[in-house]
């Protein structure tokens, strides 16, 4: 089974943790082993796997993202002033791929699923199925 979840980001850029919404979707699916498969239909934000205990390592993220890709650059040719938005999807990429085992996330015991916003606040879709 495939499930569209839209998710409403927050603010310009931010980390939204969609762990909960990856677990409850293998829970309805009742599946013991696979491959969950997450993938954001949008351009400018991206899907990652990265720490969930301590927040700073988002914001530091963030920062450190923003000071590689400013936001302005005045050689960007594309009319809504989104390049940065657009290359930093790009490096992060669209979509996650996790095993599931003993109908579990095989996760580790510090990460987590999150969806990247590089452009918003917005209403993003994100595709979810377990093969």
């Amino acid at each position: 089974m495939t499930n569209i979840v839209q998710i409403k980001t927050p603010q310009t850029e931010s980390f939204v943790n969609i762990t909960n919404i990856a677990n409850e979707f293998c829970i309805k699916e009742n599946r013991q082993e696979g491959i969950l498969h997450i993938f954001t239909q949008h351009t400018t934000c991206g899907l990652t796997i990265n720490e969930n205990a301590d927040p700073s390592v988002q914001s530091d993220l963030l920062r450190r993202l923003s000071q590689f890709i400013p936001v302005y650059d005045k050689q960007d040719r594309h009319g809504e002033g989104n390049s940065a938005a657009h290359l930093k999807s790009s490096l992060l990429g669209f979509s996650v791929s996790v095993p599931l085992i003993d109908g579990q996330l095989a996760l580790g015991c510090w990460q987590g699923i999150y969806l990247v916003e590089f452009d918003g606040p917005r209403t993003r879709n994100i595709i979810i199925s377990v093969s």
